[in-house]
């Protein structure tokens, strides 16, 4: 059956409550019927050693989605040549599945450097844009070629990193406040970020 799939890309180390409100801003949308979470491999920029493996990112994505049905997680950027470029994976997404229609996710932050995307103009010929509008953003420097295939949604960030996520591990701080319980749970029983 065709469906309108929303595609949402990056590396959630960990996935946190604020990726969890941006994926259900986009389900409950009505401009998607599913939402793929594209995880990414390990960017070349990232080499830290204080970064999680993939197989740990796949699992904490898993356990923090399990009981909600629209959103479903896709490994295909870690069987693609590297790097990952968004272009290539929209490709072969395409490919692979022809009967649906793809729908490229972003938050409103990164709508200001999606210019600077590798052939973002291919990427525009290709989907259209879905953007997670935050309330005090200004997309007036974006130009009109983006905006005329972009499409707004409601969003109420929450305003919580990654990186500071594993800052406080490392440092032995709790982050039950800033992901999912079994996210939680996860980490610390694996030891990761430590």
């Amino acid at each position: 059956m065709a469906k309108r799939i929303g595609l949402l890309g990056g590396t959630f180390d960990p996935v946190h409550n604020g990726h969890l409100a941006i994926f259900q801003s986009f389900v409950g949308s009505a401009h998607i019927d599913e939402l793929w979470v594209l995880l990414t491999p390990d960017p070349p920029h990232k080499l830290d050693k204080n970064h999680a493996a993939y197989s740990h990112r796949v699992a904490m994505l898993n356990v923090a989605l399990e009981e909600i049905t629209q959103i479903s997680i896709s490994t295909i950027e870690n069987r693609l040549p590297r790097p990952s470029y968004t272009i290539q994976t929209i490709k072969a997404l395409k490919k692979e599945f022809p009967q649906h229609t793809f729908i490229y996710c972003l938050g409103g932050d990164s709508l200001s450097t999606f210019h600077t995307w590798k052939e973002y103009e291919l990427i525009l010929n290709e989907v259209q844009l879905l953007i997670a509008k935050r309330p005090d953003y200004d997309h007036s420097s974006v130009s009109d070629t983006i905006i005329a295939k972009a499409t707004f949604v409601d969003h109420n960030p929450i305003s919580v990193s990654s990186s500071q996520i594993r800052n406080l591990v490392k440092q032995g701080n709790s982050i039950s406040d800033l992901v999912p319980v079994q996210v939680e749970d996860y980490i610390l029983t694996q030891r990761l970020y430590k």
